[in-house]
């Protein structure tokens, strides 16, 4: 790998760095545009199989286990066991030739999780993976 290539890679990693996520809030209140804009992302450069990929090693970088992987439907559930049960679901969905929707939906027992901690630090794991899988890097 070249020099160039080496230090791009590290300086996205330093600049998307993101932390750990704690026990969420819980905000009911929130309404529901605003939820599912915290939820969804377009990305527009990986098609639907990569986006699956780096989905399914980003939730298990954030340790969960995958109860459900099915790339027909484009659907990833996965599980996460710690001082609480959390459960994500990511929805992927090719939206044109070039432009791909990645919707998460994070619920701690039945109560959906509306925090922006959440989902921001999913994508910004999911954003990594992403830009390694583009540029093909293991």
């Amino acid at each position: 790998m070249n020099t160039f290539r080496r230090m791009m890679l590290c300086c996205f990693a330093l600049i998307s760095s993101g932390c750990g996520t704690t026990n969420p809030d819980i905000v009911p209140d929130n309404s529901q545009l605003a939820v599912r804009q915290l939820q969804t992302r377009h990305y527009d450069t990986l098609d639907t199989k990569l986006t699956m990929r780096s989905v399914v090693a980003t939730l298990q970088d954030l340790g969960f286990i995958i109860d459900v992987a099915d790339p027909d439907l484009g659907l990833v559930t996965g599980t996460r066991l710690h001082d609480y049960t959390m459960r994500m679901t990511v929805t992927v969905a090719q939206k044109s030739d070039d432009r791909v929707s990645v919707r998460a939906n994070a619920r701690i027992n039945e109560t959906g999780i509306s925090d922006p901690r959440t989902y921001q630090d999913f994508f910004v794991v999911l954003d990594k993976a992403m830009f390694l899988t583009l540029n093909q890097v293991d």
